[in-house]
């Protein structure tokens, strides 16, 4: 087995691990955050990363009632026009925590007195250096290249750190029973194997979620395009029917992340444009919704709407590994790619 399939299925002991080692860290800077009532977030995320600072502008917006700005780093790193955070938490998110555009942003905010936190597999980065709290994320060496548990256990850091700065308690009665939900999604693996053979003849894909999931839709389409080479572009069903829709023609592949909530309808907008034109579509959506003829379908667990991007992502991975594998490409060393990316 590839070392990122065992990373996959190692996700729901690494989401465990780090909501339950790490409750008192999550709390103590929850209680900080409170306390010093921030007007704002500002991110700081790469890569998979920046995904999940997507759903993090999601939960903190939708829990907390933050305004949540993700950063500009290269503004601290390439033009020496550092920003003003007053009022801000500042919160740091990076699987090495090493990349110095990142830890810039992370260090101007501490500087200028903002709370700062950083969500890190690497409690000794020079991003945790610049923090005030870390979250470590406990997710164990991540040897493949494409993040795959550090992903997950970022989100649920991210989840966790929402719950508690607005003390919410049904949203931690909810965290409670996540890594079931996810061990339970592992073993959803009808029309894997068949989305994985269409997905591996695609040159290009988009990738359609909103919501919770419009951090899934670019995580999605970043692994594919890591993994598989395949030309992804993701987007809101908004920003799709404002103009990229035009793209769609028969055969065309759109891959929408569909879970229940109120994003759905909007979603399902596309989903029928696709459909109108002959797209081939695949869907990331719950058991029993109804689907189109001729349209794929990838379970996800049911469960909150709220954190079902940790479960909806992991049939994206999946086919990102199947269709990669059926290319003949190294799914743990894709071309041109290295774990540690130290972007200025």
């Amino acid at each position: 087995m590839s070392l990122v399939r065992e990373e996959i299925a190692e996700q729901p002991a690494a989401v465990a691990r780090v909501l339950a080692d790490e409750a008192g860290a999550i709390a103590a800077a929850a209680a900080e955050i409170r306390r010093r009532a921030p007007q704002y977030a500002v991110l700081a995320a790469r890569g998979s990363s920046d995904n999940a600072a997507r759903y993090a502008q999601h939960v903190l917006g939708r829990i907390c009632g933050l305004p949540v700005a993700l950063a500009s780093p290269s503004l601290h790193t390439v033009y020496d026009a550092p920003l003003r955070y007053a009022g801000a938490v500042a919160i740091g998110i990076s699987q090495s925590g090493e990349s110095p555009d990142v830890v810039a942003v992370l260090e101007s905010a501490r500087d200028q007195g903002c709370v700062t936190v950083a969500i890190t597999n690497e409690a000794d980065s020079p991003m945790a250096a610049a923090s005030t709290h870390v979250i470590p994320l406990q997710a164990g060496a991540e040897q493949s290249v494409a993040a795959t548990k550090t992903y997950t256990t970022s989100l649920a850091a991210v989840a966790a750190l929402a719950t508690g700065v607005a003390g919410d308690a049904r949203a931690a009665r909810d965290l409670a029973g996540l890594a079931d939900a996810l061990e339970r999604q592992l073993a959803r693996t009808e029309g894997l194997d068949a989305a994985a053979d269409a997905a591996a003849g695609w040159r290009r894909l988009a990738v359609i979620g909103r919501g919770a999931n419009y951090a899934t839709a670019f995580e999605a389409a970043l692994k594919i395009k890591e993994l598989a080479g395949v030309a992804a572009e993701p987007a809101s069903p908004a920003d799709f029917l404002h103009g990229p829709v035009a793209m769609l023609e028969a055969g065309f592949p759109v891959l929408a992340v569909l879970p229940s909530g109120p994003s759905g309808p909007a979603v399902r907008d596309v989903i029928a444009a696709a459909h109108a034109r002959a797209a081939d579509v695949t869907v990331i959506a719950e058991d029993g919704d109804p689907a189109a003829d001729g349209e794929r379908r990838l379970l996800v667990e049911p469960g909150p709407e709220w954190l079902s991007p940790l479960c909806a992502v992991v049939p994206a991975q999946l086919l990102a590994v199947g269709a990669a594998e059926r290319r003949g490409l190294d799914v743990d060393r894709p071309l041109g790619l290295q774990k540690i990316t130290r972007t200025r």
